[in-house]
């Protein structure tokens, strides 16, 4: 419990240190902390004012009275217990946890617990302890008060989550700060005169913490790289780049052992694969692809059934385990698209040349080969690896003209394979599949970026039906897989890697239920696959009508996020027993694990580490995440910039997000979200009715809801804040515009 005289030392000039004039706010917390920090030591014992004040060393008159005030404050606040007049007790002294921080943009934070059945604990923003976004931490919660949720505060950062942040720099003569662009960033960073490594005021930079003093505010950072200025395109891509830590150029050695890499077409080596050269093979992919890692291939059999073969670039072939090419890929695990460009996963030699299957090139391929019966059964199967040769690279659209009518020599494979997708499409619906159609929109840009229009992906037949079969190889793959452990040459304890989506959070659905049932809706609740169809089942009922919107978003809230893992468990919104990734190895590296696992059980190898395989998917799921974070970032940015163009102008949009202080809404023909503030509208009192996703005025009744189409006009375009104010565009509704900043038009 006695503490060094060192630290008594030390702890004593930074109190002394505080003791001026307007600094006793500052004390009062301090001391508070450290008085916490004494306490902990007592464990659940009861102790006395006069014990805690030898502990800390405290003799003057006017320490220990505020050590007799904080003691009083603890007690209200519930920190501490008072037995018995004088004497105090830690309350919950052993309510430790651990956890991630979500900070809010309000400074504060809630801590996501390690363990999964705690509820997350409350942060306010003095105690906050330097931990920021994302940081794991240690928390002390404190008592818990009836009907509120748990709270507590920080004691110690166990890892930094980060340490480098884009923003803005702000150059004075006398100090230097960096604005982190991340609104959940509540500091700014200080940056000394010599680490400002050339940048000047305005400048879009990185910074990276170099240290945070215990009694400092702000941590202390140095200029890793100055990005631009902002608003440039390259600038504003640049940052995004670097906000999510996302690899740019892979480093010259990676390059190099790519690059001597060698396609071998050598007997021996076509001897090991099934041979499909000479059967009819295309690809269907976007007009604008330059990787293509998967090939359809079309036979009718004499018994009247269909051969369908998925072929698979083998990049599992190329990319041996313990390269240093593979650790790289590993490393990055997903290619990532954002709104200008791709950061691939793998380098050019192997994602656009030798695993790339372009037409009139024999490939080395991975192969699920099924036999279709005319309602679309899987009577036959075979998977294994193969050497193909595509007669036809289509584009989507090409692929549309001939489902359309367009005569073509593979009219009839395409029609063929076109119907039995539909059947397989209706079955997978018929067992419970969740239906989940969105429009996606792209941006065209001029040649420095910058967006000059949009236009809507339309997703057809053609579409359909290469993801139809996707879905059937992947199932497959992941049914064989598991089943194979059941087999007497397989090892029983063999991992493999599964595309999981567990069932919907129960209390989510009650909501979805609830609100459903106002429009005449019901759920089946009778087991998760009966709740997964009539979730459907009111899609469909829906569709045309004016509640479709709004249900389909609450729908889409209810479904838990897809992960990658070993354990093997369902796949709720496919309605499948068994689901994996394999059809896509150049872009994602869960589905190169996939196919090495299965080469192992085909070759009867002895199976893999698991540990390492779960570590393995694990961090994919992770970057998985990033990299949409990333993709959305860009797309944000982009929809702010193209909407600058469009300021005081009114468009249809829908309320996609209802929240206590805006409503989000997002434009229907260009799918820009902004928000129209709760707080800027002056015709009425509106109050936040959270169960049933809606705003609603005192006086008039009027409701805005989740899902109601309505007109806005956009106020203000923020390139800085990447954020679009809108208002109501009803002439009802008086839109503060003052407050808002506004620099579009007068109404």
């Amino acid at each position: 419990m006695a503490k060094s005289k060192k630290q008594d030392r030390r702890d004593k000039t930074r109190i002394n240190k505080d003791k001026g004039a307007g600094n006793i706010p500052k004390l009062h917390r301090k001391m508070k902390s450290e008085i916490l920090n004494a306490l902990r030591t007592f464990s659940s014992q009861p102790f006395t004012y006069k014990q805690l004040a030898a502990n800390m060393d405290l003799h003057s008159h006017e320490d220990r009275d505020m050590l007799s005030r904080i003691l009083e404050e603890l007690v209200t606040e519930g920190h501490l217990e008072s037995p018995e007049i004088g004497k105090f007790k830690m309350q919950n002294a052993s309510m430790y946890v651990t956890g991630r921080v979500d900070a809010t943009k309000t400074g504060g934070a809630y801590i996501v617990v390690d363990n999964a059945e705690e509820e997350d604990v409350m942060i306010m923003p003095a105690r906050m302890k330097q931990a920021l976004h994302g940081d794991t931490v240690k928390v002390l919660i404190y008592a818990r008060k009836a009907g509120k949720k748990p709270e507590g505060e920080i004691v110690e950062v166990l890892e930094r989550n980060r340490t480098e942040f884009t923003g803005i720099l702000q150059v004075h003569d006398r100090f230097n700060f960096l604005i982190p662009d991340n609104k959940r960033i509540s500091v700014d960073i200080f940056i000394p005169h010599g680490k400002l490594n050339g940048g000047k005021n305005g400048d879009k930079a990185l910074v990276k913490i170099i240290d945070w003093p215990q009694d400092s505010k702000s941590p202390i950072g140095q200029v890793v790289k100055v990005l631009g200025r902002p608003g440039e395109h390259n600038a504003e891509m640049n940052a995004i780049i670097a906000e999510f830590q996302l690899p740019e150029e892979f480093p010259a050695h990676i390059i190099r052992e790519a690059n001597d890499i060698q396609e071998d077409f050598s007997p021996a080596e076509v001897k090991k694969r099934r041979d499909m050269r000479t059967t009819m093979t295309f690809t269907i992919d976007p007009a604008d692809a330059k990787d293509f890692d998967d090939a359809i291939s079309y036979k009718e059999l004499e018994n009247g059934n269909t051969e369908v073969g998925v072929h698979i670039a083998d990049v599992s072939h190329y990319v041996k385990e313990g390269t240093l090419l593979d650790a790289e890929a590993l490393n990055r695990a997903t290619s990532v698209y954002l709104v200008d460009r791709v950061i691939p996963m793998l380098p050019e030699r192997l994602s656009n040349e030798l695993c790339s299957l372009r037409p009139d090139e024999e490939k080395m391929t991975f192969s699920v080969i099924v036999e279709l019966d005319n309602e679309a059964n899987v009577v036959g199967q075979w998977l294994g690896r193969t050497v193909i040769k595509s007669h036809k690279r289509f584009s989507y659209e090409d692929a549309q003209e001939i489902l359309e009518g367009k005569e073509s020599e593979y009219s009839i494979a395409l029609l063929r394979l076109n119907m039995l997708a539909y059947k397989m499409r209706e079955l997978r619906f018929s067992l419970g599949a969740i239906s989940f159609e969105t429009e996606e929109v792209k941006f065209l840009l001029d040649s420095v970026g910058k967006p000059t229009g949009v236009y809507k992906k339309v997703r057809k037949d053609a579409h359909k039906l290469i993801e139809d079969y996707m879905l059937l190889a992947n199932r497959t793959v992941a049914t064989y897989m598991y089943k194979a452990r059941g087999r007497k040459d397989s090892n029983s304890e063999r991992p493999f890697i599964y595309r999981v989506h567990d069932n919907p959070d129960e209390k989510k659905v009650a909501t979805f239920a609830a609100l459903a049932a106002q429009f005449g809706y019901k759920l089946n609740f009778k087991s998760p696959k009966t709740v997964a169809k009539s979730i459907s089942k009111v899609l469909t009922d829906a569709e045309g009508k004016p509640e479709h919107n709004m249900l389909s978003t609450l729908a889409i809230r209810t479904m838990s996020k897809a992960i990658y893992t070993t354990a093997k468990t369902s796949h709720y919104g496919l309605a499948f027993d068994f689901y994996t990734h394999f059809t896509s190895p150049i872009r994602r590296y869960p589905d190169v694990i996939a196919h090495r696992l299965l080469a192992d059980q085909l070759a009867k190898v002895t199976g893999s580490d698991a540990e390492a395989i779960e570590a393995m998917a694990k961090h994919s799921t992770e970057m998985e995440i990033r990299a949409a974070e990333a993709e959305r970032a860009s797309i944000k940015y982009k929809q702010v910039e193209f909407m600058t163009e469009h300021v005081g102008e009114s468009f249809e949009g829908i309320i996609s997000g209802v929240t206590d202080w805006g409503i989000f809404v997002e434009i229907i023909e260009n799918k820009c979200e902004g928000m129209v503030r709760i707080s800027y509208l002056k015709d009425d009192n509106y109050v936040y009715e959270e169960e049933l996703f809606r705003i609603r005025g005192l006086n008039s009744g009027r409701t805005y809801s989740l899902g109601d189409k309505l007109y806005v006009v956009v106020e203000e375009a923020n390139l800085m804040s990447r954020t679009i104010d809108f208002s109501f565009a009803d002439a009802d509704s008086y839109y503060d515009s003052s407050k808002a900043g506004n620099k579009g038009k007068k109404r």
